[in-house]
């Protein structure tokens, strides 16, 4: 079943490397196929934008200063975050891949390798990844109930006027299953990459539909500010498929 999924285009990868000329070449190869490619040089910043950004995949290295890619990796798991982890690196021996399987990683990549390798690697852990996400159905929200299938939505049983770009924020908050989500990635999966909207458009947006969905915008129960985050989706009963 997994290999008649298909990878969605435009997914998101995180580069965690250090070592500049490397960074600069996986992005270059990631965004010639259509990838969209985010980079730190770090662990820590590596880390940092794994929690805030929810990349659909991490392209991580292992021996990196601040915080190495065995310990990035553990701490993503920890925070039960389980995007999929492609480590790529020249540490290359049976403990060293042992010890990133063991931290959570789901694939291993020794350094150097063919550029058709590497998007091979990356094709499958995103449909592995994408044949195993579950797809939020609908959401209940005190008398709001919305259908992200039929993109109806009702409140006290009157429809509710929802926009298409509303519908997709609430499935994005859905999907996030209580974790925040950024502004940067409403505006990348919301918006896209050929639209040139700001984080204020998000936040015009969020108080748009505060206003539809909740019975006092102004001291929101469901849609919730994440200071310095964004958003996050609390207390609603949401409905799940398996994708």
């Amino acid at each position: 079943m997994n290999a008649a999924v298909t990878v969605k285009p435009g997914a998101r990868i995180l580069i965690v490397e250090d070592e500049h000329a490397m960074r600069v070449a996986l992005r270059d190869i990631l965004d010639s196929e259509g990838y969209r490619a985010q980079t730190a040089g770090d662990g820590v910043a590596g880390l940092q934008l794994a929690v805030a950004e929810k990349p659909d995949l991490i392209l991580l290295d292992v021996m990196m200063p601040k915080l190495d890619g065995y310990a990035v990796c553990a701490e993503l798991r920890r925070l039960a975050i389980r995007t999929p982890v492609l480590m790529v690196t020249a540490k290359g021996q049976i403990p060293d891949r042992v010890t990133g399987l063991d931290c959570g990683a789901d694939d291993y990549l020794v350094k150097p390798f063919s550029t058709e390798e590497l998007l091979a690697r990356v094709r499958a852990l995103l449909r592995r990844s994408q044949a195993n996400r579950r797809v939020p159905r609908a959401i209940a929200m005190g008398e709001v109930r919305i259908d992200l299938v039929k993109l109806t939505a009702h409140k006290g049983g009157e429809a509710l006027h929802l926009a298409a770009k509303e519908f997709a924020m609430l499935r994005l908050l859905a999907e996030a299953e209580g974790e925040p989500v950024s502004r940067q990635r409403f505006l990348d999966l919301v918006w896209g990459a050929t639209a040139f909207p700001t984080t204020r458009t998000v936040d015009n947006h969020v108080v748009g539909l505060r206003a539809k969905v909740e019975d006092d915008a102004k001291n929101p129960r469901w849609i919730v500010t994440v200071h310095g985050v964004g958003y996050r989706l609390e207390g609603a009963e949401c409905d799940f498929a398996e994708a």
